[in-house]
């Protein structure tokens, strides 16, 4: 088995059980660290170690002992295979340890009997890791495998357009060069924004002389259009009342005087100016509701 630590992964076995030095060619035999081999030495030594390995049983100790030098020896695949996704954010420490339990299954699934190169078959499987990890588990927000895809070849096509036009391509001319429909094009280039996330939170600069937070800067919807609407279909209404009724009205919403102030101006009591009241707020809810 391989151990992860600090230095990602080491043997699981700290001595060479049955002797490993007897597996090797004369010139290899005094290694002592996997991770120090030369590359060409390193190939020569995997092959040695791969036959080895297609005959110890799985599980055994000597068995781990191998599997851990053949991984800790061909570490610099991986490295090598994650310089490919330099552009991405994802910490390079991780993407080792992903690319490393690739390199595992591809020394498990090898064939030495099959005269391919190791590196050859080893390198599309370590790289496919990476891709299924950065499918599954670096996205913001889900989106269909469909459109994760699609993503992808999209940026090939702009990339590859953007050489010949020495400009951006236009959406027409992605779906011209894809063979597929505008429609496909700009879902997924919209689906590409769900790759990463910033918070609405950021957006100021370390000095504080930034924009500030995005969350600032965002709009929201007004309360008083809902209000501005109403008082606008109000307005009618309110014209077509008696002079008594505005009058009551204005005394009541805008003077905001108590029923009782009302009547004592317009000498009427309390019970009738609540009545008047009542029956003039009906009516204008029920016009209000027929518009």
């Amino acid at each position: 088995m391989v151990a992860p630590t600090g230095d990602l992964l080491v043997p699981a076995v700290a001595s060479s059980p049955g002797g490993l030095r007897d597996l090797l060619p004369p010139e290899l035999a005094a290694v002592e660290d996997p991770r120090e081999v030369a590359p060409a030495d390193a190939r020569e030594l995997t092959k040695v170690l791969l036959r080895r390995l297609a005959t110890l049983e799985e599980g055994t100790r000597e068995y781990s002992y191998v599997r851990s030098t053949l991984v800790e020896m061909n570490l610099s695949l991986v490295r090598f295979a994650i310089r490919r996704f330099d552009s991405h954010r994802e910490p390079k420490e991780d993407l080792l340890q992903v690319g490393a339990l690739g390199l595992i299954k591809a020394i498990d699934r090898f064939d030495p009997e099959v005269g391919v190169e190791f590196t050859t078959f080893a390198l599309p499987t370590v790289l496919g890791e990476i891709r299924r990890h950065f499918r599954d588990t670096t996205w913001a927000v889900h989106v269909p495998r469909r459109l994760q895809e699609l993503r992808i070849t999209l940026a090939r096509a702009q990339e590859r357009l953007a050489q010949g036009l020495d400009r951006a391509p236009t959406v027409a001319e992605l779906a011209e060069h894809l063979g597929i429909g505008a429609e496909e094009v700009v879902e997924g280039l919209t689906a590409a924004n769900g790759h990463t996330a910033g918070s609405l939170d950021g957006g100021g600069g370390e000095d504080g002389d930034g924009p500030g937070p995005l969350a600032g800067h965002l709009g929201e919807d007004d309360r008083e259009l809902d209000l501005v609407e109403d008082l606008v279909a109000l307005k009618p209404l309110v014209t077509a009342l008696p002079e008594r009724e505005r009058l009551i009205l204005s005394m009541r919403f805008c003077e905001d005087m108590t029923q009782s102030q009302i009547g004592a101006r317009l000498g009427l009591s309390q019970m009738h100016v609540s009545r008047l009241l009542s029956r003039t707020l009906r009516h204008l809810r029920q016009g209000m509701e027929a518009a």
